[in-house]
């Protein structure tokens, strides 16, 4: 199973902090897009992707959701919005998984705690950087992580934490966080 990481410095913690402009609620609007290019396809869903959000912005950060492509998932393009909401609103405030519903999860959990655990499970965990190694240069198995960050980058303390992931790019020109997603899924769909 693929998996992506994405990571925001900026967006909101709580559901009540999302109100009718994503914008406004740390740039949610970003996350939508990145929920779109993760999972869905033409007429269809992908079924083996995973993605992890981290937010670590107002009120209470760090927020870990969970999403999970499989046939009980309940999203759709129209309510992407809604479902962070519900899954923010219904996130504890203690360290501990919990199911809010099919294939959406949430915890309390720092964007490092995350990373050092993937790379336990051995995983091979790749860091999204203009200057890295090519993806097409890299055979693909399908289930590597991939980790982007939002518009404004990584703070210096992850980008410190983060000299140790190996490096990929996937174009010489910088792009939105959810056409790398999509540029990742189309090369792992041409290899695999």
């Amino acid at each position: 199973m693929r998996e992506f990481v994405y990571y925001s410095k900026s967006a909101v913690t709580a559901g009540n902090f999302i109100k009718d402009d994503l914008m406004k609620a740390g740039r949610m609007d970003i996350v939508c897009n990145v929920i779109i290019s993760t999972f869905f396809i033409s007429n269809e869903m992908r079924d083996d992707v995973k993605l992890h959000l981290i937010f670590d912005g107002p009120p209470k950060p760090p927020r870990h959701l969970i999403l999970e492509s499989n046939q009980e998932m309940p999203i759709s393009k129209k309510n992407i919005a809604g479902l962070i909401k519900k899954l923010l609103y219904k996130s504890p405030d203690k360290e501990g998984l919990k199911e809010i519903m099919p294939g959406c999860s949430a915890e309390k959990k720092s964007f490092e705690h995350l990373v050092n655990e993937l790379d336990k499970d051995g995983k091979d965990v790749f860091l999204l950087e203009g200057r890295g190694k090519d993806i097409r240069d890299l055979e693909l198995k399908g289930d590597e992580v991939y980790i982007i960050g939002d518009h404004e980058g990584f703070p210096k303390d992850k980008k410190k934490f983060l000299k140790m992931i190996d490096k990929i790019s996937v174009s010489p020109k910088t792009l939105f966080a959810s056409q790398v997603i999509t540029i990742i899924n189309n090369e792992i769909d041409r290899q695999i």
